[in-house]
């Protein structure tokens, strides 16, 4: 990973050259919590601006960054890093409490996250994920394979949701996912199994034909439905 990481570090400096301010690494990532098959490479590039010229300057990186598996740099400009906490106050707390300076100014260590749309939001994308994660199952219900893939990949997402739904409810949270787990089955009350065997088969601990993604599908959806209850009676 550090490889990779300084080449597009070297990538980004020879492109943007002085309009590049800072290059960060966040997400699971930055703090060992990352596993290859199933977690992105976050990267966070901030310019003095960003235009389409900067835009059009981006697409070879971009192109060959994807390739290797990854997510699109987020590009955004200084501006926007410090006027946008109030608009996506889950990202921006995300960013500032795991991260990692690959280049340049640390931009975010200091910024003022505005929490004032913090619960809405992190309700709005526990019922939006969950919503997703029903459409799609609907399409591979029959399929074992497709089934138990979509139930690992979407288990980071839940895992980010849940910190953030249990720093809402005035609790501890951990970073680690067995740890966020462990701490929301205690806040909120949820059957962690679900959620542990998902984490073993990403770590490769148990095998696919050792569960039934058919159950384990029924208990997952019904413990993620205890945090979005959860969160809905939250004080708004």
């Amino acid at each position: 990973m550090e490889r990779v990481l300084n080449q597009l570090v070297e990538k980004l400096s020879k492109t943007y050259q002085e309009r590049l301010v800072s290059v960060v690494l966040y997400g699971s990532a930055a703090v060992g919590d990352h596993n290859g098959r199933f977690s992105d490479i976050n990267v966070l590039c901030v310019l003095r601006a960003v235009t389409p010229v900067e835009l059009r300057d981006s697409a070879p990186i971009v192109h060959w960054w994807r390739k290797l598996g990854n997510p699109s740099p987020l590009l955004l400009s200084l501006d926007e890093v410090r006027t946008s906490t109030d608009c996506f106050p889950i990202e921006f707390q995300d960013i500032r409490e795991r991260h990692r300076v690959l280049h340049g100014e640390d931009v975010v260590k200091d910024l003022d996250v505005d929490m004032s749309f913090y619960r809405a939001q992190v309700e709005h994308e526990l019922r939006a994920k969950l919503l997703r994660l029903r459409q799609k199952a609907a399409g591979v219900t029959g399929e074992r394979d497709l089934l138990l893939q979509l139930l690992a990949d979407s288990l980071s997402t839940f895992c980010v949701l849940f910190r953030h739904s249990l720093l809402l409810s005035g609790a501890e949270a951990a970073f680690e996912k067995r740890a966020i787990i462990g701490q929301a089955a205690e806040k909120f009350g949820i059957e962690p199994s679900p959620f542990l065997t998902l984490l073993d088969l990403r770590e490769e601990k148990v095998k696919p034909r050792e569960i039934q993604p058919g159950a384990l599908f029924e208990k997952y959806l019904k413990e993620i439905q205890v945090i979005v209850d959860a969160v809905d009676r939250l004080e708004k």
